[in-house]
């Protein structure tokens, strides 16, 4: 967990100061990702990446289904669905807590953390995301998770 914890702490490092040239690098199959979530939508919830990870809004849709969750996470409808709200499976827990990506209850679901209600994100036992792209994601969070 020290380990996990002092890697977190060198990618969050140097995402904040890199160029976008060095993010690309962390990024890994999406090496277009910014910590913006107009990027994060386009690049991890609506598509496959280059490690055969699958798009979110396969599962997190309501085209002729209930979203996996109560989490809608296609365009237009993702920052409603998780900045701010609770969880269905874990009530107490908010997806996203803008500034805070520690408790913000999205980061233990990429992350697989033991705490949370049901398996980790996504799904299907993987790929997963991967340090990288969490990194990112929480770089978003840790900004203001900004509707931008």
């Amino acid at each position: 967990m020290r380990f996990q914890r002092v890697l977190f702490l060198a990618l969050a490092a140097s995402i904040g100061s890199a160029c976008d040239e060095r993010l690309r690098d962390v990024a890994g199959p999406t090496p277009d990702l910014q910590p913006t979530l107009s990027s994060i939508q386009r690049e991890i919830f609506n598509k496959q990446d280059s490690s055969g990870r699958l798009a979110c809004t396969q599962c997190h849709t309501n085209a002729g289904r209930t979203p996996t969750g109560g989490l809608l996470l296609i365009e237009g409808q993702s920052y409603s669905s998780l900045v701010g709200r609770a969880s269905i499976g874990k009530p107490d827990a908010v997806r996203v807590i803008p500034g805070d990506p520690e408790a913000s209850y999205l980061i233990h679901k990429l992350e697989g953390r033991s705490t949370i209600v049901g398996v980790r994100m996504p799904r299907s036992a993987g790929p997963y995301l991967t340090t990288g792209q969490i990194s990112i994601i929480r770089r978003w969070i840790q900004l203001g998770a900004k509707n931008d």
